[in-house]
Order: C-alpha cells, then structure tokens, then sequence
C-alpha cells in the first residue's frame, strides 16, 4: 500500500469513527480520493507527495471532463477535506488544495448560498442516519430560518422550544434580546428532533438542559462540531464546504429576506445589528444577485 492510500484509509477511519459518517458518504469519500490519486498516479505522484499544481491541475482536470458540477464539487470537496486532515496529523507541513488569491480591494461581501443550495443542504443534513440526520436538519433549519448566531444555536435551551413557540427569545451580542421567527418547516423540524432528543443525552443527565445535548465535556453540542458535520453534509449535497458555514447560513437568511422585498430596518432588527451600516453589505449582495438574474432572464437581455 502506497503512503497516500494509507493516509486516505486513515482519514476514512476518522470519518468513520469521530465524525459519526454515514455509509453513503464514506463510499463517496472513498470513490472521490480513488478518483484524484488514479489522476496523480498518471502524473507520477501520489496523494502524500502532490503538489499544489498537481491538485490544481486535477480541479482543472474536473471541469474539463464534462462531470456534473454537483459531483465535480464533491470531489473537489473530499480532496481538501483530506488535505485539511493530512495537515492538522503534520504528515504534511503544506496543504496543496489551498489556492492563493490576491487580496481584494475593499470590504469583502458574505458568502452566499442560493436558495436552491440551501434546500439541497437541508435535505442532506436530513438524509443522515435516523437520529444525527433528524439532530442535524433541525439545526439547520433553526439557523437557516431565524438568522442565528452559532452561539445562539448551540446556546438553546429546551425550554425555550419546549412549547413550540412561533418565536424564540435570543439573547445576542452584550446581552441584548431579540425575537427571531420561527416558519412552519422550522417548527416541524423541531418537534421531529425533540422526539429523539434523548438519545443525546449524556447517561444519568435527564436534566440537561441544552435543547441540543452531547456526551462532551461540556454536556452540550459545540460549535466547532456542529460545523464539522454541515461541512459533510455539504459534501453530500454536492456543494463546496468551503463556501459553508455556520455564519453563511445567517448570510443566506438575511440576503434571501432582502431579495423578498424586506425592509432594511426589520431585517437589522432579525439580525440584532446595533448598527445599520452592518446590515447594509447585505444589499449589495442581494443586488449583484438580483442584477445577474435581469441580465440573464430579461427578454431584452436575451436580444442583446
């Protein structure tokens, strides 16, 4: 066995066992990296000595042969998942996948999903096994639909759902109080999670009081784990996990609202932006959108 193939054997085994992968994802893990390492070998490497052309050239190599971008992205997607993994065991002092951009002029706008990548995220998340998928497509829904704040997600008490509220009660950023509206798909996402929610429960700890619980150390689902498993389930939807975030889907939240005619002023408030001027980028945003659409859809568009 060749040292990449070991690597690749290894990051699947971690994929496996900490990160609670389901059986589809491994086998798609596991078809994406046979895919990039048949492509090095034909270049003379390996996955454990390719360089950051190597890969390049294999991303390039994606596009070109007429794949379907949803599996082109996963597979782009397990290559710096592997890189990312190889890097963080320092088998590696270097992550070949990581491209270098010039640095942007100006503010840099919020990455963005469209509401169709959102929908497949969530039906992804929702796809996992029995109760991870039932866990995970709440909270993406909870976060997708009110605009919360990571900390605000995994900070939820189950007294605070435990009535199924139309709104929750969210204590922000120094403390500050806001309402953030729950929809209809959010609440029943809720009300499927909260039936299984005892299997999370860490033993003998009933009353726990976390409406998303872990057997961690903290006795509550951390941030840092809930971004890992939305990054598998973007994998699985086909869609880059770089460009998902817990954060992007407060971005998508508030950019789909303004795109929906919103007032500006109610979507700072959904938010809990003290100041306007931060709510503001989210136009910007939602008008390169808006005008990509016009110039493609319009019939005069078409006729220029």
């Amino acid at each position: 066995m060749s040292k990449g193939a070991a690597w690749a054997e290894a990051f699947l085994e971690m994929m496996a066992v900490e990160r609670a992968a389901a059986k589809n994802t491994l086998a798609a893990y596991t078809r994406d990296l046979a895919d990039a390492a048949a492509f090095l070998a034909g270049r003379g490497r390996d996955l454990a000595d390719a360089t950051a052309e190597d890969v390049e050239a294999y991303f390039a190599h994606l596009g070109a042969r007429g794949l379907a971008p949803a599996t082109a992205s996963r597979r782009r997607a397990a290559v710096r998942q592997f890189y990312r993994f190889v890097l963080g065991e320092a088998w590696r002092a270097d992550d070949p996948s990581r491209r270098v951009e010039a640095p942007k002029k100006g503010r840099s706008l919020p990455k963005v999903l469209s509401r169709d990548e959102v929908d497949r995220l969530i039906a992804s998340a929702a796809a996992r096994d029995g109760a991870q998928g039932l866990r995970l497509g709440c909270m993406v829904e909870l976060a997708y639909a009110s605009g919360l704040r990571i900390s605000e997600l995994t900070g939820l008490t189950l007294a605070a759902l435990a009535r199924d509220p139309a709104y929750l009660i969210v204590k922000g950023k120094g403390g500050k109080e806001r309402l953030a509206p729950l929809n209809e798909a959010a609440r029943a996402a809720v009300k499927a999670y909260l039936e299984i929610r005892p299997q999370f429960l860490p033993k003998g700890d009933k009353a726990n009081p976390w409406l998303f619980p872990s057997r961690g150390k903290g006795g509550r689902l951390t941030p840092r784990r809930f971004a890992q498993l939305l990054d598998e389930a973007a994998a699985d939807a086909g869609i880059d996990p770089a460009r998902v975030s817990p954060h992007v889907l407060r971005h998508a939240f508030a950019t789909h609202l303004l795109e929906g005619g919103a007032d500006l002023r109610v979507v700072q408030k959904l938010l809990g932006h003290g100041d306007i001027a931060t709510t503001q980028i989210y136009t910007h945003v939602a008008g390169d959108r808006l005008a990509h659409v016009v110039a493609s859809k319009h019939p005069l568009a078409k006729k220029g």
